[in-house]
């Protein structure tokens, strides 16, 4: 029976809960003078935020990117529209993910560390102005004096500090300042956002990431086409050397002899076998210029295009703590904290202090 009653004993009733709740309330209440304080503290502190904190600067570049799929039926479609016969669209479901692979690239560290050795101006590089308005050289300055790199020089000539410094800021950048988005699966919009506290840093940086990275996109979607084309040219080109100059030589023999005495066949063994070479040379002719002709067409379809819409313009999209919102929030967060402050130090004057 004892332990029973010791049991109900310890139960909270509602009551209790209600009287222990008002009695916090009245407690707080008390207090208004703490809380006053705090939120004045905290107005202040907010309003000095807004004023003196630096506004965070976003270029952002749109661009539509419209790959082609055509799969194995290039060298069908590349004849079809010699023939002028339009195939229509040979792109399979996996058009859905078109885009990916590029907003892949925008977050290696290749195309972020190329884009940071790009020029800024005329005296330093992206990643030098980067240093400079984050101040990593004394953020940094226990770990690597920045100030003795040189990062205008060759990359292949970088030491191991430098290739450091440069992963390094790629991943800050990647991490804080990028923002790589594909906001609608069934449009090929991509939105490429960098954000900073340097207005001029966040537009160049911009453009020369959007650059980099789509010409580097291009050059590989378009690498094993254009190789093919290269080598046809070359096979063009040397085929149409031969066959002019055997149609020099030719027109060299028919000059010798303008009018070939029909009886002495062995005066025309030459021209005739002349003849034979140019037959031939412009038979292999015609065929490599037929296949340079599909191998062209195959190009221009196997090449995505990307069309810039929206590029950065000043001024730039920026975001800053407005004067009233910050007091506001100064004073919320203030007040919650003397809240916090009273709450716990009230339970320990009940349940240390007074046991």
């Amino acid at each position: 029976m004892n332990g029973q009653q010791h049991i109900l004993d310890d139960k909270i009733t509602l009551k209790e809960v209600i009287l222990n709740f008002k009695g916090w309330i009245f407690f707080f209440i008390s207090k208004w003078k703490i809380f006053l304080l705090a939120a004045i503290i905290g107005i202040v502190a907010g309003a000095l935020v807004s004023i003196f904190k630096k506004p965070v600067y976003h270029a952002e570049t749109t661009f539509v990117l419209e790959e082609s799929d055509m799969g194995g039926m290039g060298q069908v479609s590349g004849i079809a529209s010699l023939l002028g016969i339009n195939l229509g669209s040979m792109s399979g479901p996996s058009g859905i993910f078109q885009g990916e692979n590029i907003m892949e690239l925008y977050k290696s560290d290749n195309m972020l560390g190329k884009t940071l050795l790009s020029p800024f101006d005329d005296k330093k590089l992206l990643i030098d102005k980067y240093i400079e308005f984050n101040e990593l050289d004394k953020k940094w300055k226990n770990k690597v004096d920045l100030a003795s790199l040189n990062f205008s020089i060759p990359r292949e000539n970088f030491t191991i500090t430098q290739d450091s410094v440069v992963k390094e800021i790629s991943k800050l950048i990647r991490e804080k300042h990028l923002s790589v988005e594909k906001p609608n699966r069934k449009l090929s919009i991509i939105y490429v956002t960098v954000s900073s506290k340097d207005e001029l840093f966040s537009k160049v940086f911009n453009e020369s990431m959007v650059a980099n990275v789509n010409s580097f996109y291009l050059e590989t979607k378009t690498k094993k086409t254009a190789e093919n084309l290269a080598i046809l040219q070359m096979q063009a080109d040397s085929v149409r050397a031969v066959l002019d100059e055997n149609l020099l030589e030719y027109a060299t023999m028919a000059d010798r002899i303008p009018f070939p005495n029909s009886l002495v066949q062995s005066a025309t063994v030459g021209s005739r076998r002349k003849q034979v070479d140019i037959q031939a040379a412009s038979a292999v002719f015609a065929e490599i210029t037929k296949n340079l002709e599909i191998a062209k067409v195959n190009h221009r379809n196997n090449s995505p295009l990307i069309q810039i819409i929206d590029s950065p313009r000043y001024p730039l999209k920026s975001t800053r703590i407005k004067l009233l919102k910050g007091m506001v929030y100064g004073a919320v967060l203030m007040g919650f904290a003397a809240l916090l402050f009273l709450y716990f130090r009230q339970l320990y004057r009940l349940h240390i202090e007074g046991s």
